[in-house]
Parts: structure tokens; sequence; C-alpha cells
């Protein structure tokens, strides 16, 4: 399943008519090594659930920090019917989620894409990938933005199209820039999407730094305490969310934006909205995506993959 597969599986979800309000409710345990993820959701005639766990030291031990599988059940029966990995389809379906948010305002830009994305690890490469696999034509430029830049070198691989035969993977690279550089700077005026994947608790950058109809994806923060995007950025976009309660429950973007008094909840557009064109984007004002990720999205992308399997 191409990263573009997983985009037209969310989209077909929301243009079917579900509503991301009425997704169950996602619960996450803490453990003594880190947390304990339970996503169950029925979308249609699907159902189905994730268990994950993260594993707080697994870094250093070499190992994912995401690890679990994805169950799957007979509409009908609620027989189990499939056992799916669970890290692979978190690390296909997140990316699909935000380019599904942003997609049609990229429409506004004319001529290849300008991308600076904030955060090195699979979450920054696969919204790369994904963006590859939906755009008609390759990036002018793609920058990432490491607080570490010496541990990752010169540039960043990603695959630059994603066709069905794998083994025709162009693979490309995008340049390397530390945070907080002079460098940084100049490369934010000319984004034309920024993604910010990463797990900052305060913003990555200025609102000043980025042009007026610039794009944002933020995905990498998922606490309400935590943001990646500035207070003053959110004040003059259009910000747009998966669900309102969900929004206002775990995504700090969202949450200290209306604390400070930068943002309603009357403001939040949705995202259901946007795919349908029931949502009226306005091309000069900056478009911010906080995505914190819902249990429908795992079950829209598996559903696909195992038609697939069983045709």
């Amino acid at each position: 399943m191409s990263p573009a597969d997983a985009v037209n599986a969310l989209s077909s979800a929301l243009v079917a008519g579900f509503d991301p309000a009425d997704d169950l409710s996602r619960v996450v345990n803490p453990i003594d090594k880190g947390q304990l993820l339970l996503m169950p959701s029925e979308v249609g005639t699907g159902i189905g659930i994730k268990v994950m766990t993260l594993g707080r030291d697994n870094p250093e031990r070499g190992l994912p920090v995401i690890q679990g599988s994805y169950l799957m059940f007979d509409g009908d029966t609620l027989a189990p019917t499939a056992v799916l990995d669970g890290a692979a389809l978190t690390t296909l379906r997140t990316p699909a989620v935000s380019v599904v948010g942003i997609r049609p305002a990229l429409e506004r830009f004319d001529g290849p894409l300008r991308l600076v994305v904030f955060g090195t690890g699979p979450q920054g490469t696969s919204h790369v990938d994904t963006l590859a696999d939906v755009v008609s034509e390759p990036f002018a430029d793609v920058t990432f933005v490491s607080r570490a830049p010496e541990n990752v070198g010169d540039d960043v691989t990603f695959v630059s199209r994603a066709p069905e035969n794998v083994g025709d993977d162009v693979i490309s690279r995008g340049s390397v820039v530390a945070a907080g550089s002079p460098e940084l700077d100049a490369v934010l005026t000319r984004a034309d999407v920024v993604v910010c994947a990463t797990p900052a608790e305060e913003p990555l950058f200025s609102a000043d730094a980025v042009r007026s109809d610039v794009v944002v994806i933020a995905m990498g923060s998922h606490s309400p305490g935590a943001r990646e995007v500035p207070g003053a950025l959110m004040a003059r976009a259009q910000v747009v969310v998966e669900d309102v309660e969900t929004a206002l429950r775990e995504a700090g973007d969202v949450v200290l934006a209306i604390a400070d008094g930068d943002l309603s909840r009357d403001d939040l557009l949705l995202m259901k909205d946007v795919v349908r064109g029931d949502a009226e984007l306005d091309p000069s004002r900056p478009l911010v995506f906080k995505t914190v990720g819902m249990p429908w999205q795992d079950l829209a992308v598996a559903q696909v993959v195992l038609e697939r399997a069983t045709r």
C-alpha cells in the first residue's frame, strides 16, 4: 500500500460520511516502563483495535519506541479476521492523516513545493515520502531541521516517489540545518509547507519567520501542555483539527493558544469539512493542521490493506 493509497483511504472514509466525533475513545495507560495504548474503532462495517506500547528506555537499547499489533474483526460475527503490524500501520497512516488535512490547501502554490521539516526521525521523513507521493512534480527543495545536526550528517534521505514496484523508488536527499541557526531563518521565509514532527514542548520557530500563505502540519506533540507552533501564528491562521473535543483535550498547540487568547473554539475548522469542500480556505492566510491521531484512522487504512490481501 503506497502512501497515496493511505491518503485516499482516509479521504474516502470522510467523504463517505464518517464523522471523527463519533469515534471511540483512545485509552492511554501509564505503566512501569512507559505507556500502554488501546485504540478501538468502528468505521462502516469495519471493527478494529490497536494495542501498542511506548517503551520509554527503548532508544537506549537500540529498540523502537512504538511496538504492537492491530487486531481486526468481522463486522457481523465479530470474529477475528486479521493481525497487522501496529508500528508499520502507524508509520503509514500518521503522515497520511497530515496530508489529508492540508491537501486542498496545496492548490494555492504554483510550481514545485519548498518544504521545511522539523525532525529527522521516521515521522519527519515519512511525511516527506507521503507528500511526494501525492504532488504532481518533485520538490524544489527539502530542508530538515535538527537540534543535533552533528548526529545526522549533511543530508537526510527520503523516497521521492513510491510507485507500485518498490524497487523503482527514487531515493532523494534533503539538506540539514541546525535549529536556531541563521540558515533556518532563510529557509523558513521561502517555505511553502512546514512539517513539525518533534516532541517539542515549546514553539519551534517564530510566527514572523514564515510567509502569510504558509501551510503548517503540527503532529509531533500530543499533550495539552506542549506545542510546536507559536500562538501568534495560530492567531492569524486558519486552524484545522480532526475533532474539536479531541483537540481541546489533547492538542497543546490549540489548548495553549486558547488559554493565551490567541484562538477560540469557534475558530477551529474540522478536517472532515476541509476534505468534503465544506470549509472555505483563505489562500492569503496561513493554514495550520493540528493532528493528534485518532483510532478511526488506523482502521480506515487497515480495511483497505485487508481487502487487498484477501482478493
